[in-house]
């Protein structure tokens, strides 16, 4: 069974462990990328089974895909500056972003 998803697309978050803002782009219901990379990159070893989220890194050119336990809301509302923010945005608003209706999902 899956938990529900705590954040949504658009919205800024704050990495708990490593301290980066970020905008969510993609949710997935659960870990969605293999074994290897878990025990490479997941060091924390979250679980699995819980949602997973893309996220624009602030002031970055990369993404990253981040357990739902390692994330809480940013407390800092300001936009975020990534080359890759209108690819996926149409703008921003009052804390979060309005998704770009033209990506293809």
């Amino acid at each position: 069974m899956h938990k529900q998803a705590k954040f949504s697309i658009g919205q800024i978050i704050h990495h708990k462990l490593f301290n980066y803002r970020g905008v969510i782009f993609e949710i997935d219901p659960e870990m969605m990328l293999g074994d290897e990379w878990y025990e490479q990159v997941a060091k924390s070893h979250p679980p699995k089974n819980e949602p997973w989220y893309h996220v624009l890194v602030d002031n970055a050119v990369h993404t990253t895909y981040v357990a739902q336990q390692n994330l809480e809301p940013s407390e800092d509302g300001s936009p975020i500056d990534h080359p890759d923010i209108n690819d996926f945005f149409e703008h921003y608003a009052d804390g979060s972003y309005l998704m770009n209706k033209n990506k293809v999902q």
